[in-house]
C-alpha cells in the first residue's frame, strides 16, 4: 500500500489537503499497529477499516469528515517541540504519553511535511519510517523503552538543522514603509512648493485634501486584502495565497524599482513634478490638483499593502506593529521638517538607497514565493546537491527557486549598470553644455 501510496498522494494532495493530512495519518496509525509487539491485531483492523471508509467516500466525490485534521499548518519548530515531549515522557518510563504524543506528531506531520522534503528529501524519507517505527517501539509490550529514545534522538538530530528558518523583523517592516512614506511626503512637498513658486496659495486645500482622501482609500485597500487573505487562508490555501501575494510583490516592486531609478537624480525628480502641475494648472482646473494629490498617496498605500502582503507569513505581529509605528514617528518629524520647515533632504541618495532595497526584497520575495507554491504543491520541487540554502535571502536548496533567482539577479544587475550608464552619460553632457 505504502509504494501504491507514493504516486497517487502529490494528486490527492493538491486536491483535498484535508483528506491527504487524514490519510497519511491513518496509514501510519496502521503501520504502527502492525509493527507492535505482539501485533495489536483490533486496532490495526479499526485502521485499515477506516481508510478504506475514506478512499471510497472520497473516490466517490463524497464529502469526507476530516474533523481530525490540523486546522493550522504545522512547522518544523512544532514538529521538533513534539518529539522533546515524547523523548522526556519515554525518559520518564511513561510510554502511554510518549505514544499519545507521538500520535500528535503523526497526525501534524502531513501540514509539515513539505517544508521538510523541500529542505531534505533524504531526513523526509527518514522521518516518515521513524515516526510510526518509534511509535511501535512505545507500544509493544513490554515497551521498548530503549529503542524508542534512540530512535527519538536521531529524528531531534535530523530535524532540528532544518529549523529556525529567517523571518522578517521590525527594521525590514519598517523600511518599506519609511521608504514609501517618505515618497509620498516628497511628492506633497514638491507639489506645495510648486504652487507657492507659481503663487497660487488658494489651490493648497486641493492639494492637502487629495491626500486625505488617498490616504483614507490606501487604509481602506489595507483592510479589504487583509480580510480577503484570512478568509482565502482559512479554506486551507495558504501556501497558494502567500506565493500568489508574493509574485505581485515582486512585480509591483520591479515596476517601482525601475521608476525610483529613474528619479535618482534632483533633476529628474523636479522635472517630473514640474511636468505634472503645470499640466494641472493648464487645464484650470483645481480638481485635477485633488486627484493627483490621491493618487499619488493612494500609489504609495498601495505598494506599501502590497509589500505587508508578502512580508506578512514569515513576521511576527509585534514585530510588524513594532515596524510600522516607529516609522510613523520618523515620518512626522521628516514630513514636519520637509513641509512646515522646508529642509532639503538628498533627494538622489534617498532614491538610490531604497532602490537598493527593494532590489533585496524583490530577490527575496521571488524565492519564498515560489518556495511557499511548492509547499502548496502547485510547483515541483527538485534538489540539487550544493544550492545554497540562506533564510534571510530567501534561498532554498531547490532548481525551481535558485534559477528564477539567478535571472532575476543578472537583470537587476543589468538595470543598476544601465542607470549607471545614464547617469554618466548625462552628466558628460551637463559638462559639455556648460
Amino acid at each position: 500500500m505504502v509504494n501504491g501510496w507514493t504516486p497517487a498522494e502529490r494528486g490527492i494532495r493538491a486536491d483535498n489537503p484535508a483528506v491527504y493530512g487524514l490519510l497519511e495519518t491513518k496509514m501510519s496509525l496502521l503501520r504502527i499497529a502492525l509493527q507492535a509487539e505482539p501485533v495489536r491485531g483490533e486496532a490495526a483492523q479499526a485502521e485499515a477499516e477506516a481508510l478504506v471508509t475514506l478512499l471510497s467516500g472520497y473516490s466517490e466525490g463524497k464529502a469526507v469528515d476530516t474533523g481530525g485534521a490540523p486546522a493550522e499548518p504545522a512547522s518544523i519548530e512544532g514538529l521538533i517541540s513534539y518529539l522533546k515531549q515524547a523523548s522526556a515522557a519515554a525518559q520518564a518510563g511513561d510510554s502511554a504519553a510518549a505514544a499519545d504524543i507521538m500520535e500528535q506528531f503523526i497526525a501534524a506531520w502531513p501540514s509539515a511535511e513539505g517544508q521538510v522534503q523541500l529542505a531534505s528529501p533524504k531526513v523526509y524519507a527518514s522521518i516518515e519510517n521513524e515516526s510510526t517505527a518509534v511509535t511501535g517501539y512505545l507500544l509493544s509490550s513490554p515497551p521498548k523503552l530503549d529503542q524508542a529514545l534512540t530512535l527519538l534522538d536521531t529524528m531531534l538530530s535530523e530535524l532540528t538543522p532544518l529549523a529556525g528558518e529567517q523571518t522578517y523583523t521590525a527594521w525590514d517592516a519598517a523600511l518599506i514603509l519609511l521608504r514609501e512614506g517618505l515618497e509620498a511626503i516628497l511628492v506633497l512637498a514638491a507639489l506645495l512648493a510648486y504652487l507657492r513658486r507659481e503663487a497660487v496659495p488658494a489651490a493648497r486645500r486641493w492639494v492637502w485634501s487629495g491626500a486625505a482622501a488617498g490616504l483614507a482609500a490606501s487604509i481602506g485597500l489595507a483592510v479589504l486584502l487583509t480580510y480577503s487573505l484570512s478568509q482565502a487562508a482559512s479554506g486551507g490555501a495558504r501556501e497558494l495565497i502567500e506565493g500568489i501575494t508574493g509574485l505581485a510583490a515582486v512585480v509591483m516592486m520591479l515596476t517601482v524599482g525601475r521608476w525610483l531609478h529613474g528619479k535618482s537624480s534632483t533633476a529628474a525628480w523636479n522635472k517630473y513634478v514640474d511636468r505634472q502641475m503645470q499640466g494641472a494648472l493648464a487645464k484650470g482646473n483645481l480638481w485635477y490638483l485633488f486627484f493627483i494629490a490621491a493618487l499619488a498617496i493612494l500609489r504609495e498605500g498601495a505598494e506599501t499593502t502590497i509589500f505587508y502582503a508578502g512580508m506578512a507569513p514569515a513576521i511576527d505581529t509585534s514585530q510588524l506593529l513594532l515596524g510600522i509605528g516607529s516609522a510613523l514617528v520618523v515620518l512626522i518629524i521628516l514630513g514636519y521638517a520637509i513641509i512646515a520647515l522646508s529642509a532639503r533632504l538628498p533627494v538622489a541618495a534617498f532614491f538610490r538607497a531604497a532602490t537598493v532595497l527593494i532590489y533585496y526584497l524583490v530577490f527575496r520575495f521571488l524565492g519564498e514565493s515560489l518556495h511557499a507554491l511548492q509547499i502548496a504543491g502547485k510547483l515541483p520541487a527538485h534538489n540539487g546537491h550544493g544550492l545554497p540554502s540562506i533564510g534571510w535571502l530567501g534561498m532554498y536548496p531547490t532548481w525551481e527557486t535558485t534559477i528564477p533567482q539567478l535571472l532575476i539577479l543578472v537583470f537587476i544587475l543589468w538595470e543598476l549598470l544601465r542607470g549607471r550608464q545614464t547617469a554618466n552619460r548625462t552628466k558628460a553632457a551637463n559638462g559639455i553644455t556648460k
